[in-house]
């Protein structure tokens, strides 16, 4: 089957590669010409695990291609997906859906008769039938159809959880589109992944909710960890413990420094939005966002009291600015509430990130990188771990500690243990909920 895909972020390139490696045809298209120039040429231009070489491999098997010419791209298809972005509206916490309705009225000038046009963003509820009016207006003659296929794949385990999903949500009008998904999805029917078909206002309720839900988990067990610290209670026994009861899970209950991404800051920020137009207020949700960004305030203030009440004139180190590990992207990442305090303290800021560099420039300037953690710690005042990185996991404490001006340690990933930087030698050492 030809499939087209409009877009080549992070959504669209991963989906078009993984599909072109399932063996339909895929030809994936952005209005950005350098983007489409460096794809040509092999390049990848996001970071992923496994993604250049799968891309590769389908390229040269001839079945994913690249360009910036939508007509092109979607002449023969019967599936095209719109994968844009759909960022958080500046002024209001709307989804911004002016990709996704320009890429509708395009494809209505372009597409052929009987073409299933699916929505891959994240999009708020009634955002596919407004899709299918903006197409009908634009080209009344049309014979097409709208389906829904909102995506749920965590950056650094992309190709696995597309390969290998909890399950894939298809939301469809008629049985023509569902012939067409299930034909497109067909190798994860074989191999008895789950296809949930729903109508198209549950499949973009899902995407949200479930975003929401795992936003809220990761805000409670920080609000939990905030409690631990004044009782003394160890939040990592804590969770283990909730963790243990299957009605809770122990996915996302890793307290840290406030959760980021692409993801979990616009959606349930979009989510609340849509509660409040609705006159359905998201009460839970709502308070979601404002406590995760006291989180992040909270470290700031946890590292002020590590540096003795200011960070004017002090050195300190920082491992990892992305807002998770294994993956380059700084969207909304704890890091760019942090960093910008110390700085703006007057704190001198080295940092470390095996993927941050690229987008870390541009979002924060005034830092020196390094591309050594022990370069990094030499003779500064603090280091502070921000992304649990591999390569942070199992440094060789005491040489760091040796080298520091002042041997502290803020772990804001729960990673070592007050006991591993006693014996190490640190004089001080805080976490989160420890």
């Amino acid at each position: 089957m030809k499939i087209a895909m409009i877009g080549t972020g992070y959504v669209g390139l991963v989906s078009g590669v993984c599909f072109s490696d399932f063996g339909h045809e895929v030809v994936c298209v952005d209005k950005n010409p350098a983007k489409i120039e460096m794809l040509e040429r092999g390049e990848v231009p996001i970071y992923e695990p496994g993604l250049d070489d799968l891309m590769a491999r389908n390229v040269a098997a001839g079945r994913l291609s690249f360009t910036g010419n939508l007509a092109q791209a979607v002449e023969g298809a019967e599936a095209v997906f719109i994968a844009v972005g759909t960022p958080t509206r500046r002024g209001d916490g709307h989804a911004d859906l002016s990709y996704v309705f320009a890429a509708a009225e395009e494809l209505a000038a372009c597409v052929d008769d009987g073409t299933v046009i699916v929505t891959k963003s994240t999009v708020p509820v009634g955002t596919n039938r407004k899709v299918a009016e903006i197409v009908s207006k634009a080209n009344p003659s049309l014979d097409f159809i709208v389906a829904s296929n909102p995506e749920f794949l965590r950056e650094g385990a992309a190709i696995d959880d597309f390969m290998r999903p909890d399950r894939v949500v298809v939301g469809v009008t008629c049985d023509r589109a569902r012939d067409v998904m299930g034909e497109i999805y067909r190798p994860l029917f074989l191999r008895d992944f789950p296809i949930v078909y729903t109508d198209l206002e549950s499949a973009e309720m899902i995407k949200y909710a479930a975003n929401a839900f795992l936003a809220t988990k990761i805000t409670f067990i920080n609000e939990i960890a905030a409690l631990c610290e004044r009782t003394g209670a160890d939040v990592k026994s804590v969770s283990k413990g909730m963790g243990l009861d299957g009605r809770v899970g122990n996915k996302f209950l890793h307290a840290g420094p406030g959760y980021g991404g692409s993801c979990f800051p616009k959606d349930t920020s979009a989510l609340a939005r849509i509660g409040q137009d609705h006159a359905a207020p998201l009460q839970i949700v709502e308070t979601v966002i404002k406590v995760n960004d006291e989180v992040k305030r909270r470290m700031v203030e946890k590292l002020r009291d590590l540096c003795d009440g200011s960070f004017n004139g002090k050195t300190i180190a920082v491992l990892g600015v992305t807002f998770k590990p294994n993956t380059d992207d700084m969207r909304d990442a704890p890091s760019l509430t942090i960093v910008p305090a110390l700085l703006g303290s007057g704190a001198k800021v080295r940092v470390v990130d095996p993927q941050g560099r690229r987008e870390g420039e541009r979002l924060l300037p005034g830092v020196t990188w390094v591309e050594d953690p022990y370069e990094a710690a030499t003779d500064a005042d603090a280091l502070v771990i921000l992304t649990e990185w591999n390569e942070f996991r199992a440094l060789d404490l005491g040489r760091i500690a040796g080298n520091m001006s002042r041997a502290r340690l803020a772990d804001l990933r729960n990673i070592y243990s007050a006991e591993d930087a006693e014996a190490a030698g640190f004089e001080e050492y805080v976490a989160v909920g420890r």
